[in-house]
């Protein structure tokens, strides 16, 4: 039987259909829609009625928001949307866990659906633009709108594959057409070479064979363009001329002179001669190198460890440009993933990506495309749930806006972890026998052709046919990973580690050893139907492959169970060196090592260097002032606050920077930084920058690239690192590179100069990523050369942009340039002098300028704490808008050093030749330039301020004292916050205990529940931490959370601590939504939710919001804030997306009288707002906390456990709040 019920949010909370609405009718331009509704479907087979009435109001809808129907609604015009048969969908996946936890049975098949009701007269065309508008054929379809009478799909199940009986006896033209008919992504060359092979072994190879072929040697796995051998180059520059034979001396210094001359010599041979003549230092070398990796010693309370430091730049170009949520959720997730497999925690992410401009109409859109908005915001969208879910901390976002980026769009994820340097890490080669533990998620049909197809040139027709090339992540799984990876006993048994990516099984169990006999009928599988070939290179996400020895096999997978993560083996170490894959007894994969690792056949090509040209930014108007105008609304000027503040920037709670510093949080800043992820306190951090301008390497590649590297040195120069401690990775992206020797120019121009640069600065680039398939019907990409800088500092020396205070002296140190390059004698000088200055603590503030010149970073140093700034009279007001990259801006008590540019003033405004520009005005137009794109900005009215002072012998006391209160923090699939709490409370003195909950098996659930009633009878306090349990999933946070602890057993075990024995229990963010979902606040019991209960639902934004806010206490009446006074202020990190308090009028006057709101957010002078800046999700009152009646359960949204010393220093105010401390106090003696 299947049941089906559709769920729609009620009126003022209904804000994803009114904003879609708006969407259609605004931008797609359907003047004839006059309403729409959304509602979710969901069909349920497997269980009984009773379950399903039961899973109504606790996991498909929330009642005090949401309202559901048996039927659907009438409507004018009604369609209904569904994933593909294959793709994850998160939803309905959620769904099934949350009804397993109720029943502790098996978990039933849920299908989810959204369904469309829309109200006008529309015309079929109009139709058509909804739905085109609304569904993207590459991951998803129409749905029927019928009842189903079952929900298993019927699959013909495959049990052979295709032997290609007289391939090898095909001449050249059906070889040819073979090749095409397939549609592989190798070139003639590569099947000739393919097919001499199967000749000399004497047989016809399986169609699965031919498909592995085409993925292991794809430009996406084996870098094909880049090793193209270049023959002939011909220059037309002499400074390019001069930089090409400084590079064929160092091929000779190097002794390399006889190798190939290819884009990946050129690409690494910088850091091989720096190497050699010692001037790179403490790379960590191993066979198994899945990211850039050196030694380094960390801080750990105090005594100096050994530590590697890991690094890595990853792409997702063409699976973001044709499914952006997707594309760019899996190009976070794969980049976590390469530290990851090198054993390492990975602690803060970047994010950089190109795009053409988003406020074009969306009419304007090329056919085959989607918009340039709908591109930037689903991507941004895909990628901050994927890194918010799995608790990663994105220190800095920058989208770049250039119209070659309609081609294909970049999207860059650079990450840094961190591990430490354990004698038990170990990096040996398997051995035969040893096996291969196959871990994490199952396998599917998505993610089939993923590597062929990122190596293609993209086609209108690309869009019909590579549905199942783009994944969705699944992001809890990935977490679990990073859980399971963290434990030193677990990755002492692992030998070597590879990462699932492109090519799937064949590629990542392939490449761990050269002999290997792989079972694919071992391998896990999302549903049945698959056949070999599927199993053989399916890139499904979320996976690793682990090479242990046969005796460690079994405790390893003991490991992993206890992370409630998934583990089979499937294959085994050979001596001999092929590699065989067998299905269904039948061995369907045979090649020899050799082979495969021969890349296919050689290619060849000539470059052509063409004379750059010079680029100069032109910014509209006559006076300073208009020039300053249109600056700072340039869209590669304008403030992008509204894209960064949906990444969650403060989880793992070391983040040194926030992105957007002063107390206004306005300045972006020029690096990111972190503390490094230890389990206790340390003062060593990571930063990283990027840098790179697209139009500049569009006019001159080679300037372009150099200058790439040298703004991104100068950026992390000037956040507080040293350049003499940094490394760089690259991340090359142009245009499909055909024949045409120009084409192949740009490339090799850009790395000559980014090869100059190195050599120059004396800092190698020891990785990096290259995308050559920037495309699309004869646009082309600009050349793309991105670089990273990073390096390993001391917390109490990273300086921030934004300037600090009135009457500083403002300088600025200028390289002496020549044929439009900073000299780099005087360069090397400048940062010499920085560093020295940072060091001893004389710089306030600190600026490299980038696209709009020195105008754009002064101005950018202005908002942050709204200080002004009067400029010398004797500055060239036009030359403040040149390029001036490698010049660094200071603020400094006295002018002791550089060139004089002013002072900072009181006053709001910038004082330039006798005339005062208003600041605020300049701000309003910087702020509101891509507001309609990424809005982040509503004006409200005051709240009043609550207030409820309680004595401390009005609170309640517990019958029984201790010294150290046992904390019990329960780890749910997509809790990501454990870390930190669990540091939080015992730093506060408590002794905390993390139980992993258990769901994949019915067995597993029933274990978790037992395990979970018995610490809570050991435990003191239950503390729910943040994260996104189930995902945030279905439709509505906590869910997973509180269907857990509705079980009888757990819910009188919680009685039991709250009522019998006097205990507390905390919930933040994620576990504040399940407290009030379950009851515990504001009731102090767990029990059924009417719709007349107060819960937490969407943010008004309509997004995830991540920020520094500040809160005021309302009233001291729990022991948690014991420790607090009224109006007590704290300056806290908040990030969610479901924060926003509703609440009706009579219970909200009952919890005032009561004394039960905790907590208000609060404006820069302390007044409760709705002003959307210092109230991020739009809570009713500005209520950020609140209380059981007697105030021993309490929720709140901000993460008061992410603070300690040197965070956030850009960023004012006072971020200890001590609730731990009254939590663990209220126990003591």
């Amino acid at each position: 039987m299947v049941y089906r019920i559709y769920v729609e949010k009620k009126p003022g909370f209904d804000g994803e259909a009114q904003g879609l609405l708006h969407e259609l009718v605004d931008l797609v331009g359907i003047k004839n829609l006059t309403g729409l509704r959304l509602l979710n479907r969901y069909d349920v087979e497997g269980i009984d009625s009773a379950l399903f009435q039961q899973a109504i109001p606790t996991v498909f809808c929330e009642p005090p928001v949401d309202v559901t129907y048996d039927t659907l609604p009438e409507a004018k015009t009604v369609f209904a949307v569904e994933y593909l048969p294959g793709q994850f969908d998160q939803r309905a996946d959620s769904a099934s866990q949350c009804i397993q936890l109720l029943s502790q049975g098996e978990r039933p098949d849920v299908r989810s659906a959204r369904v469309y009701l829309l109200d006008g007269e529309l015309t079929a065309e109009d139709l058509d633009a909804v739905k085109k508008y609304v569904i993207n054929p590459v991951e998803a379809r129409e749905a029927a709108l019928e009842e189903r009478t079952t929900l298993k799909m019927e699959f013909a199940i495959p049990t052979e594959v295709e032997t290609l009986n007289g391939f090898t006896a095909l001449d050249d033209d059906a070889l040819e057409a073979f090749r095409t008919e397939k549609g592989l992504a190798m070139d003639h060359a590569d099947i000739v070479f393919c097919q001499d092979y199967f000749k000399s072994e004497h047989r016809d190879p399986t169609i699965t064979e031919i498909r592995l072929i085409d993925t292991y040697w794809s430009d996406h796995c084996r870098h094909t363009t880049f090793g193209t051998i270049i023959d002939d180059v011909k220059i037309d520059d002499e400074l390019v001329q001069a930089a090409f034979d400084r590079y064929m001396a160092l091929r000779a210094e190097t002794g390399r002179d006889k190798k190939n001359r290819t884009l990946m010599d050129c690409a690494t041979i910088g850091a091989k001669a720096l190497k050699q003549r010692g001037i790179l230092k403490n790379l960590d070398e191993s066979d198994e190198i899945n990211a850039c990796t050196v030694k380094i010693k960390c801080d750990v309370d105090g005594e100096q460890q050994d530590w590697l430091f890991l690094f890595k730049n990853e792409t997702h170009n063409h699976p973001t440009e044709i499914e952006p949520f997707g594309g760019a959720a899996t190009c976070i997730g794969g980049a976590i993933r390469d530290p990851l497999s090198g054993r390492s925690y990975v602690y803060q992410a970047m994010r950089v990506t190109g795009a053409a401009d988003p406020l074009k109409p969306v009419s304007e859109t090329m056919p085959g495309k989607l918009p340039q908005r709908k591109l930037v915001t689903t991507a941004a969208a895909g990628y901050s749930s994927y890194g918010n879910q799995i608790g990663l901390a994105t220190g800095q976002v920058a989208e770049l806006y250039h119209p070659g980026y309609a081609a294909k769009r970049m999207e860059i994820g650079a990450v840094v972890g961190a591990t430490p340097a354990s004698p038990g890490a170990r990096r040996e080669d398997p051995a035969p026998g040893d096996v291969v533990i196959l871990l994490g998620g199952r396998t599917g049909r998505d993610g089939v052709g993923g590597a062929t197809g990122s190596s293609k040139a993209h086609k209108l027709t690309s869009l019909e046919t590579c549905g199942a090339e783009v994944q969705k992540g699944n992001a809890p799984i990935e977490r679990k990973l990073q859980r399971l990876f963290r434990r030193e006993d677990a990755c002492r048994l692992i030998k070597r580690c590879n990462d699932f990516g492109a090519g799937g099984v064949s590629v990542a169990i392939g490449e761990l050893a050269d002999g290997l006999h792989i079972d694919l009928n071992k391998v896990t599988r999302k549903y049945e139907g698959l056949d070999g070939t599927e199993l053989a290179i399916s890139e499904s996400q979320e996976r690793m492959a682990v090479a242990v020895a046969s005796e460690d096999a079994e405790t390893f997978m003991k490991y992993a169970a206890e992370e409630n993560l998934e583990a089979t083996i499937v294959a085994t170490v050979t001596e001999e060196k092929r590699m065989r894959e067998v299905w269904n007894g039948k061995t369907i994969v045979d090649l020899s090592r050799e082979f495969l690792n021969s890349n296919g056949a050689e290619r060849h090509a000539s470059a052509h260097i063409l004379p750059g040209h010079v680029w100069q930014p032109q910014f509209a108007g006559v006076t300073f002032e208009e020039k300053l105008e249109s600056m700072v609304s340039d869209l590669n000027v304008c403030s992008q606050k509204g894209l960064g503040e949906r990444f969650d920037s403060t989880i793992g709670a070391a983040t040194v920077l926030m992105p957007y510093g002063g107390k206004y949080q306005l300045t972006p800043t020029m690096a990111m930084a972190a503390k490094l992820p230890v389990d206790g306190e340390t003062t060593t951090c990571s930063g990283m920058a990027w840098g790179f301008n697209p139009y500049l390497t569009e006019a001159d590649p080679y300037r372009g690239a150099y200058l790439a590297v040298v703004e991104s040195v100068t950026k992390l120069v000037c956040a507080g690192f040293h350049h003499e401690d940094m490394y760089l990775t690259f991340q090359e992206y142009f245009e499909h590179m055909n024949n045409q020797p120009e084409r192949w120019g740009k490339p090799m121009a850009a790395l000559l100069g980014a090869l100059d640069a190195q050599m120059g600065l004396g800092i190698a680039s020891i990785g990096g990523k290259d995308s050559m398939s920037g495309s699309f019907e004869g646009l082309d990409v600009p050349p793309t050369l991105v670089s990273f800088a990073t390096a390993i500092g001391n917390t109490r020396d990273v300086q921030s942009p934004e300037f600090k205070k009135a009457n500083s002296s403002v300088v600025i140190l200028r390289p002496n340039y020549k044929n439009g390059l900073p000299e780099i004698g005087s360069l090397i000088a400048i940062y010499k002098t920085v560093e020295q200055m940072i060091d001893e603590g004389k710089v306030l503030a600190a600026a490299t300028p980038g696209y709009g010149g020195v105008a754009e970073a002064l101005f950018k140093m202005c908002v942050g704490n709204h200080v002004g700034l009067q400029l010398s009279n004797d500055i060239d007001l036009n030359g403040l808008f040149k390029p001036a990259y490698g010049a660094v801006i200071l603020e400094l008590l006295d002018p002791s050093a550089g060139e004089f540019l002013g002072f900072t003033t009181v006053d709001y405004t910038l004082e330039a030749d006798g005339s005062n520009i208003d600041l605020s005005r300049l701000q309003e137009l910087w702020e509101a330039k891509l507001e309609p794109v990424f809005p982040y900005r509503k004006a409200g009215e005051f709240v009043p301020a609550l207030e409820h002072d309680c004595p401390a012998n009005k609170r309640v006391a517990p019958a029984v004292r201790l010294a150290t209160p046992r904390v019990i923090i329960p780890v749910f699939p997509g809790t990501n916050c454990e870390y930190d709490t669990a540091r939080a409370f015992r730093r506060a003195g408590g002794d905390p205990h993390i139980l992993v909950l258990k769901n994949l098996s019915p067995a597993d659930v029933a274990e978790s529940c037992e395990a979970l009633v018995r610490e809570l009878d050991q435990a003191q306090i239950l503390m729910l931490p943040g994260g996104f349990s189930g995902g945030d999933e279905p439709d509505g946070s906590a869910k997973f959370i509180a269907s857990f602890f509705r079980n009888p057993a757990v819910a009188d075990a919680v009685n039991r601590l709250l009522n019998q024995r006097d205990g507390l229990a905390l919930g933040i963010c994620n576990g504040f939504q399940a407290l009030i979902k379950l009851g515990l606040v504001p009731y102090g019991e767990i029990r059924p939710i009417t719709e007349e209960d107060p819960t937490l639902t969407f943010n008004t934004i309509h997004r995830h919001q991540s920020m520094l806010v500040r809160t005021r206490v309302a009233s001291n009446k729990s022991p948690w804030l014991s420790r607090c006074d009224i109006n007590d202020e704290h300056l806290i990190a908040i990030s969610h997306g479901e924060g926003r308090f509703v609440c009706n009028e009579k219970l909200l006057s009952q919890l005032i009288e009561n004394g039960q709101v905790a907590t208000q957010y609060v404006d820069l002078l302390c007044r409760p707002t709705m002003d959307m800046r210092y109230n991020p999700n739009g809570s009713v009152l500005a209520i950020e906390g609140i209380t059981s009646p007697d105030g021993r359960v309490f929720g709140k949204m901000g993460h008061s456990e992410r603070s300690g010393e040197q965070l956030y220093k850009n960023v004012t105010g006072d971020k200890y709040q001590p609730i731990f401390e009254g939590g663990v106090n209220y126990f003591k003696l």
